[in-house]
């Protein structure tokens, strides 16, 4: 019986039952404790290893739960047979190294995703974050309505009507955790849809990944998006483009193009367009377009928004609108989903819209990015030379730079990393001509982005 002596360390981190649960359970699977062995009474075991019996107690009784051992009633505790072919000892943990989401060591980073944090009004949306959490108001424990709450979808109904002239009711609208995961949900809304998508195009990567090959077609774009006569010679029934600034390429696609999308899509029964209008809140030149939906007269256009450009990527709130008859479909089949976006969050932000907070947000914003956009087109005019082209500048919170000085894509980011920049790369996103890249401008100060252009003057063209 005294054959069990655990070395129990009264400093570990574990517990002193978990130290001796964890020894028996291992001389159980190594076959030293056979089934049937009977194992010594607590108080006993309790006594010769000098603990306490409630010690003791604690470790056998997960050793009951889990099944390796069994009380006997007036018997005591036995090991309980096992089937030995099932069982092996527990295999070593093996070392992972963790993959890092973001580009760390750089001092200037262009990215294309990302706001201007410090422009971000943190006191304001904390205090927004503490009425609802003070209120006596209990249904934020609960879990909310699948499309999202009802008070906060009238709200962005109210406001893409206004903004963007899309019609919808707040029934017709759904909100997500991201664009991504509301196009997965389209994905399954469309089960048999051929995908036409946007090549290079920010959707190119997630439908090729989602669907099958057979499923998608990449088409092209011109100065204008997405090329319709390719479109339209082929077989795909859904189109996803990106018409107030295509990403990455930063063209805003004119109402002559849209209006040829939205006879395409007439054409023929459940066609459909996704519009996704990610950023149409900074446009710096020219008239407002409105958005797809808003021209549409035949219920054919999805339009997806979003509040990670303008308000904050790490927020994870978007929202679609579906037409009529897919709305329909998604509240019989689909209505099981929860939704994705913490009810406490659509809270603080329906507040920060009806207060009329997210209006004078976006005007601050807007001229703010002007700002940043200029200063960076002057940089470049001022250090690069004429060659170089500026592409996609009139909306959005990036731009693209053909630098046409012999050098391939991958040769100027290795050249900018060395200097500790980041840009990045068209191809990530599909075809390219090999010799541009993409330069965001939010994160930055205006400081900070004329040492980046400077330093990239001497990486490109020095």
């Amino acid at each position: 019986m005294w054959q069990l002596t655990p070395n129990l360390n009264g400093e570990s981190k574990d517990p002193l039952y978990i130290q001796l649960y964890l020894y028996i359970k291992h001389e159980i699977k190594s076959g030293s404790l056979v089934p049937d062995m009977k194992l010594p009474s607590k108080r006993k075991f309790a006594q010769h290893l000098s603990v306490s019996q409630n010690t003791v107690e604690t470790a056998y009784g997960q050793l009951v739960a889990e099944g390796y051992i069994e009380s006997r009633p007036r018997k005591g505790y036995f090991v309980s047979p096992i089937d030995e072919e099932n069982f092996s000892l527990p295999r070593d943990v093996h070392h992972v190294e963790e993959k890092p989401c973001k580009h760390h060591g750089y001092t200037y980073n262009f990215a294309y995703t990302g706001v201007d944090f410090e422009s971000f009004p943190l006191s304001l949306y904390r205090k927004l974050m503490n009425e609802v959490l003070r209120s006596d108001n209990k249904e934020i424990f609960q879990l909310g309505h699948p499309q999202g709450e009802f008070e906060l979808r009238k709200l962005l109904s109210e406001y893409v009507y206004e903004a963007r002239g899309v019609r919808c009711s707040p029934s017709q609208i759904i909100i997500g955790s991201g664009t991504q995961t509301l196009l997965k949900l389209l994905f399954q809304l469309l089960p048999h849809s051929k995908f036409a998508v946007e090549d290079p195009g920010y959707h190119r990567k997630v439908t090729l990944f989602e669907k099958k090959e057979t499923q998608v077609e990449l088409i092209p774009i011109d100065s204008d998006g997405m090329l319709f006569s390719n479109l339209k010679g082929s077989s795909a029934d859904v189109a996803i483009v990106t018409p107030s600034h295509q990403f990455p390429c930063g063209m805003i696609m004119p109402v002559s193009r849209r209006l040829q999308l939205l006879k395409w899509a007439r054409e023929e029964e459940d066609r459909y367009i996704i519009e996704d209008d990610y950023d149409s809140e900074f446009r710096y030149s020219g008239k407002p377009i409105p958005a797809l939906q808003g021209l549409d007269t035949g219920e054919n256009v999805i339009y997806m928004g979003t509040f990670s450009k303008a308000l904050l990527p790490s927020l994870r709130i978007s929202y679609m609108v579906l037409p009529a008859s897919l709305i329909k479909t998604y509240q019989n089949e689909f209505f099981f989903y929860t939704q994705t976006v913490s009810r406490i969050d659509q809270k603080v932000l329906k507040k920060f819209l009806k207060r009329g907070h997210w209006e004078r947000h976006i005007q601050k914003m807007k001229m703010i990015y002007r700002k940043k956009r200029d200063v960076l087109i002057d940089e470049i005019a001022q250090y690069f030379p004429e060659t170089v082209e500026v592409i996609g500048q009139d909306s959005g919170l990036h731009l693209m730079l053909r630098l046409n000085n012999g050098m391939t894509e991958q040769e100027a980011i290795d050249r900018a990393a060395k200097l500790g920049i980041k840009v990045n790369a068209v191809s990530e996103y599909g075809k390219n001509d090999g010799q541009t890249v993409i330069m965001g401008f939010a994160v930055l100060t205006t400081e900070q982005i004329k040492a980046g252009v400077k330093l990239l003057a001497k990486a490109w063209f020095d």
